[in-house]
Parts: structure tokens; C-alpha cells; sequence
């Protein structure tokens, strides 16, 4: 990983949008400051395209695409995205499953979340879980005592032998059933809304995240960053941020949003 100041101003200009994680990337210590928000504001101020590309579930998603400065929200790690028509006054809702396989997952997920429960103890169900419609968040660190990473990697074999895809991120680990991730969903989104080819434009769009399961994105982008507690995941993460910032978590979302914009006004 290079750090940000490698990024250089010539590429930082051409960029067109910045997708981002929302946990541990744009809050800090769970939650939203008004500097990480002012930076997402200004940023959608200036022409940039900014989309959330999260886990956090249906409910919270709803908001983010009603409420933020945002073209759209990617939730579930990819189960969705939603867009909210602020003319029309209308949400989209574009999910990757059926509503039957979506109900047949939920029963399955009902079944494994009492093995899971049952055997680590110490995890709970994340409190954010009644507001998902598709997968199931078990809650390591973000309102139970930390458990070890034995336990976490305890969790994700779990769900792996039920059939089931689980990912890491900096508070819970995530199942569901379906062959889709965040990736997955960004390249819908990006062809559906906007008629973007993110195979052929890709370089001028930046990602950044903080965890595990930002890795597809990371692997993706050419110009992917990493806000500076992703060094915290070390050789754990299957595909590394080209660039790191200085700061971590809301601050090294407005240290990005900073770079970017600094290199636009230059370019005047």
C-alpha cells in the first residue's frame, strides 16, 4: 500500500464518483462526525458521485439513499442497492435474489444462526438484524465484549459449511446464501442507473473501505484506498487498498475527500 500522497493529482482529478464503506470508514468509533459528513456533502457538491457501499441492512439503507448527499446506497454486502427519485418521490429497490429465494434463505439462516449462537459463545445477533432482508450479521465486537479471532474464524467456517457465503468487516461477520458481494452489485448499479461500464471506466472511480470485506473492491480499482485502520487486518485481507491514508476511520475519509477535491479546484 502506497501512501496517499503517491495518488497523484493528475488521476486524482479525473476521478468521477468514490464509493465508500460506512463502518470504521466514514464513522469513527460508531459514529457519523460532522466533518466525515461535511466531506460527503462536499464532494456530491462539487460533481462527485458518492455511494455508500456497506453491509448495514435494508432499514438503515432505506435512509442513507433518502437522507444523505448520495446517488445511491449498495447494502447487505451487495444483496441490493436502493436509489431514492427525489422528483418522483420514489424509492428503487433492486435486489439480487428473488422474493422466494429470499424467503427460503431466511429460513435457512434462522437455523444456522441457532448453531452459531450455540456454539461461539459470547456472539450475539447484530441489533441491526431486524432491520435486513437478506442476510444474517453475528456481532463480534460492535456491542458484545470483543471475542477472540479464534471465534470469528469459528463463526465463518460455520456458516461455510452450511452452503453459506460470510464475510468480515470491522464489527460483525455476515452470511447469506447467493453468489453475489459488494462488487457484484456496484457494477449493477453503476450499468443500470448511470450506463457506466465499470470494466472499461473503472480507473476513474475510487473505493475506499477498512476491512475484509471491502477486499473485492480493493482488488478491483485501480485507485482503491484504504483509510489507515485497514493496516489493523494486516495479511488477512485477500486483496490490498493501492494507496493508505494517514488517518483512520472518519478522518481518512475526509483526508480522500480533501485530495480529491484539492486537485479539482487546481485543475480549474
Amino acid at each position: 500500500m502506497k501512501p496517499l500522497t503517491a495518488f497523484t493529482a493528475a488521476a486524482r482529478r479525473d476521478i468521477r464518483g468514490v464509493f465508500f464503506d460506512i463502518d470504521d470508514t466514514l464513522t469513527t468509533a460508531g459514529r457519523l462526525t460532522a466533518g466525515a459528513y461535511s466531506a460527503m456533502e462536499r464532494l456530491a457538491g462539487a460533481g462527485v458521485m458518492t455511494v455508500p457501499i456497506t453491509g448495514r441492512p435494508a432499514g438503515w439503507c432505506d435512509h442513507f439513499a433518502r437522507m444523505w448527499p448520495v446517488e445511491g446506497v449498495v447494502g447487505e454486502n451487495g444483496a441490493f442497492y436502493f436509489r431514492y427519485d427525489r422528483v418522483q418521490r420514489r424509492m428503487l429497490r433492486r435486489f439480487f435474489a428473488s422474493p422466494e429465494e429470499r424467503s427460503e434463505a431466511r429460513e435457512r439462516l434462522e437455523r444456522l444462526r441457532q448453531i452459531i449462537l450455540r456454539d461461539v459463545p459470547g456472539s450475539a445477533v447484530a441489533s441491526d438484524q431486524g432491520y435486513r432482508a437478506t442476510d444474517l450479521a453475528i456481532d463480534y465486537c460492535e456491542d458484545v465484549e470483543p471475542l477472540p479471532a479464534a471465534a470469528v474464524d469459528r463463526i465463518v467456517a460455520l456458516f461455510e459449511q452450511a452452503g453459506a457465503t460470510a464475510k468480515v468487516s470491522s464489527i460483525h461477520v455476515n452470511g447469506w446464501f447467493g453468489h453475489y458481494d459488494k462488487l457484484t452489485m456496484t457494477q449493477i448499479l453503476m450499468r443500470e442507473s448511470f450506463a457506466v461500464d465499470l470494466d472499461a471506466d473503472r480507473e476513474r472511480y475510487v473505493f475506499v473501505g477498512d476491512s475484509p470485506n471491502d477486499a473485492p473492491m480493493f482488488g478491483y480499482f485501480p485507485n482503491s484506498v484504504g483509510v489507515a485502520n485497514v493496516a489493523a487486518f494486516g495479511a488477512t485481507l485477500a486483496a490490498q487498498p493501492a494507496y493508505i491514508c494517514s488517518r483512520p476511520c472518519g478522518e481518512g475519509f475526509t483526508e480522500l475527500a480533501d485530495a480529491l477535491l484539492a486537485a479539482r479546484a487546481a485543475g480549474r
